[in-house]
């Protein structure tokens, strides 16, 4: 939300009204500063800052000596301070601009930052492939070739300082931190957290399907034939039952896969959109699992499962309302 004030000093001010959560705004120069009047008619919790532009308004400065209603303003009648003095600026034709962000432009302004990796569509060889070895389960049978369009993936499990920013809570069992992946989340919570997502942000992130998710974590187009995501040493990429000393670890603290994406193996179990159910053998493009089940696909292994559970080709499910402390998720988008 963004309120212009257009000030000439040396005439008659002249205020342009912009948003609705401000108004009455006003000015008025002392000398050595600037006292700049307003009113804020939202009820949500707002930080101000306000700008100058000296070119008339081609680009604009924060004013930093200012002092007044400026953190976690709510509705009311306001004023702030610009020691324009002692910034240096001669305040004779300038324009003083107010950026009023609240909680929920915060979180839209968070929320874009999720970090996302570019997944270019391709065809790839899905389920039990020759490097998988002898750890195979017939449920990753048989093997069958997938055709897939190009799509975004989060570089890292959605974690609990994200999970928080959305919901307003913290489910997670090992709460150590932000950057430690939310889990202890059901296949339905993580459509709740999605639907405010993409209400909060207007994108429209989803879970990825249980073909996206395998062809990014074999890497894509740039696939190495790894047994695990970027690398056939399961340590150095996964926080599994034999290291994780049974419990979950920041996010992105092991090496990535080919396309540079993290914790695609270990560190907790993945939710995808798929209903569980058997491969065929047909050629697929796009696939989406099953129309309906009992159960909703898990992959990519957690700090407690053992290792043959980690690799890439490997499949769980539990039912959509199931938590544990090993579930977690990444989202994609489209």
């Amino acid at each position: 939300m963004t309120k212009i004030i257009t000030v000439f000093f040396l005439g008659i001010a002249c205020i342009t009204l912009q948003a609705q959560q401000m108004s009455n705004m006003q000015t008025r120069f002392t000398g050595s500063h600037v006292e700049v009047f307003y009113t804020l008619t939202s009820n949500a919790s707002a930080n101000i800052e306000l700008l100058y532009s000296t070119d008339r308004g081609n680009t604009f400065q924060t004013c930093r000596a200012v002092t007044g209603d400026l953190q976690s303003q709510t509705s009311g009648n306001k004023k702030i301070i610009w020691e324009c003095a002692e910034e240096g600026v001669i305040v004779a034709d300038v324009i003083l601009k107010l950026n009023a962000k609240t909680d929920t432009d915060a979180l839209k302004t968070d929320m874009d930052l999720i970090e996302m990796v570019f997944v270019e569509g391709g065809s790839f060889r899905m389920g039990c492939t020759k490097e998988q070895g002898k750890d195979c389960h017939n449920y990753e049978k048989p093997e069958h070739q997938v055709t897939l369009s190009s799509f975004y993936m989060g570089k890292y499990p959605v974690t609990q300082g994200e999970w928080k920013a959305v919901m307003g809570h913290n489910p997670a069992y090992f709460s150590k931190g932000d950057n430690y992946p939310v889990e202890n989340v059901s296949w339905d919570d993580v459509q709740e957290f999605i639907r405010k997502l993409n209400m909060q942000t207007g994108k429209n992130y989803r879970l990825p399907t249980e073909a996206e998710w395998e062809y990014a974590a074999r890497g894509g187009k740039k696939n190495l034939g790894y047994k695990f995501s970027g690398s056939n040493n399961v340590n150095n990429v996964a926080w599994h039952e034999g290291n994780s000393n049974e419990s979950t670890h920041p996010v992105g603290a092991k090496q990535p896969n080919e396309l540079g994406i993290y914790d695609m193996c270990g560190n907790v179990w993945e939710w995808c959109s798929d209903w569980s159910g058997p491969y065929s053998a047909l050629a697929q493009t796009n696939p989406t699992g099953p129309g309906s089940g009992s159960y909703h696909i898990l992959r990519g292994g957690s700090w407690r499962a053992p290792i043959a559970d980690c690799r890439v080709s490997y499949r769980y499910d539990v039912t959509p309302g199931d938590h544990y402390y090993s579930l977690g998720f990444r989202i994609v988008h489209p």
